[in-house]
């Protein structure tokens, strides 16, 4: 295999699923051919990923997937005690994801990479049957979780901790890289921390979205997870049920351990950044670097405008709960009260949360909106966008949507939810940005109505339409071309790659 300049650790993303993150990465590797890429691809379970989406380019020297929440073999159940100095170090680690507000030091990283997987050690036979492994969980639920039943609290601590085994696994058998990249924290995060401490190689930390607030969004709306609270309680400010606290604690620790680790952190926006200091990021370690896109890929569609807009809102992007679809439908029911002839196109995978796509067709019809609203499935943005008169985004959390700087390079205007960096992407994100004038409006989070009204103001007034469309063209043009991101990665790449020469 030839040298590796650059391992990128991934999580749920790139090769084998498709948005706006996976899309980046394939940007980011073919728009650096100088350097030798590396991927580490890390999933759930093996059946939630089919085959590869992207063909990788020719400066991917190798690939390798795992996945944490697969069987890690059969074992047979035998009386065991286990090692008294691991389950030490054990317990240190666990108290420490239990007062995430302070990382995992450099000791108890190696005390894991020493330690977890090992006969000698920790093995996970010792973790699933032995006796102090028994004491760790009673010692803890009586510490943090009496309130909570004995049998939950047992097999949550098993599946949120069992993880760590294959990460320590995965950071023992990398092969040897000049650097190691990681496009989030969470799991790819702390396998970059435990690679830098195995290989004594720079790590840089890129994120996109702040993966810790939206895994605790995921968590908070998780119908797996089932508050168990008095019927007599009716307190507004409830305790969080611990099950959900342990994940929230355990991800928290994850992305604190990433950030202390990771030698620098890039955000895409300043609010970002400013939430990574909050959630532990040294604030000198952090920087900003914006998406960037290919301008002269949307050339033939903002030349291909119409003079008035088409009656057709598109939201492009994956049918999945954060992303919203049913506001988009919703506000495409309020909007066809006026505007019968609308139509509503959702552009993007369906098959990644197909109960939720069945959710949302099953909304459609209940509003009787079939004839206005179609599913399309992935398209080629560049060719779809001429025939959309405004972009539409209502996730419910993002950082700097790629679909937005593409909606624009077309001069197509764009209504977004207040979130991430929407706002700065359609208004302005300084003086001088602002100078060039707003390309859309900003709309509430899950606010059907208001979308509604952003959306018909802009498909009923032609000249209101092509001057907000060419606004965003040139906020693009100014801010948001990719070879001004691939330079920033370049300069960074080329400093941190010289701490190994």
């Amino acid at each position: 295999m030839k040298p590796i300049d650059i391992c990128l650790l991934l999580e749920g993303t790139y090769p084998y699923v498709r948005g706006g993150v996976s899309s980046w990465v394939h940007q980011l590797i073919t728009g650096l051919p100088q350097y030798n890429f590396y991927l580490v691809f890390i999933g759930g379970c093996k059946s939630a990923y089919g085959e590869q989406y992207y063909q990788l380019p020719d400066n991917v020297v190798g690939i390798e997937k795992h996945f944490l929440m697969d069987h890690h073999g059969l074992f047979t159940p035998r009386p065991r005690r286990g090692k008294k100095t691991a389950f030490n170090m054990w317990q240190s680690v666990i108290e420490r994801f239990k007062r995430p507000e302070e990382s995992l030091s450099p000791e108890l990283l190696q005390g894991l990479l020493d330690n977890l997987g090992k006969q000698q050690g920790l093995s996970f036979s010792d973790f699933l049957y032995s006796e102090r492994s028994w004491e760790v969980i009673v010692d803890l639920y009586y510490q943090h979780a009496q309130q909570q039943s004995f049998v939950d609290y047992f097999w949550t601590f098993r599946h949120v901790y069992s993880p760590l085994f294959t990460l320590v696994k995965i950071a023992e058998n990398l092969p040897k890289a000049r650097m190691f990249h990681s496009i989030s924290t969470g799991y790819a995060g702390f396998l970059g921390a435990l690679a830098k401490q195995q290989q004594s190689a720079p790590f840089l930390l890129t994120e996109h979205g702040i993966y810790t607030k939206e895994r605790k969004i995921d968590l908070t709306q998780a119908s797996w997870i089932k508050d168990r609270h008095s019927a007599l309680d009716t307190s507004i400010h409830k305790k969080m049920e611990q099950t959900r606290q342990t994940w929230i604690d355990f991800f928290e620790q994850l992305g604190r351990t990433a950030y202390d680790r990771a030698d620098e952190i890039v955000a895409l926006y300043e609010g970002n950044r400013q939430r990574q200091i909050h959630d532990g990021a040294p604030a000198e370690k952090t920087q900003i670097i914006v998406n960037g896109i290919n301008m002269a890929r949307f050339s033939e569609a903002y030349d291909a405008r119409l003079v008035a807009p088409p009656k057709v809102a598109g939201l492009i992007g994956r049918v999945v709960p954060i992303k919203d679809i049913k506001t988009f439908i919703r506000a495409i029911r309020v909007a066809v009260n006026s505007e019968p002839e609308l139509q509503g196109w959702i552009v993007g995978p369906t098959e990644e949360d197909p109960s939720y796509y069945h959710e949302c067709k099953l909304l459609v019809s209940s509003l009787g909106l079939e004839d206005n609203i179609r599913f399309l499935g992935m398209q080629d943005v560049a060719e779809i966008m001429p025939h959309i008169g405004v972009c539409v985004l209502t996730s419910i959390s993002e950082a700097q949507p790629l679909v937005l700087l593409e909606a624009m390079a077309a001069g197509v205007p764009c209504v977004a939810s207040e979130v991430g960096s929407c706002r700065e992407i359609l208004e302005g994100m300084n003086d001088e940005d602002k100078a060039l004038g707003r390309c859309g409006y900003v709309t509430n989070i899950a606010d059907p109505n208001q979308t509604s009204a952003a959306l018909l103001s802009l498909l009923n007034d032609a000249r209101n339409w092509r001057r907000l469309g060419d606004n965003g063209y040139r906020r693009v043009q100014r801010f948001y071309q990719e070879h001004t991101m691939y330079n920033h990665y370049q300069g960074l790449y080329e400093e941190l790659l010289a701490w190994q020469e």
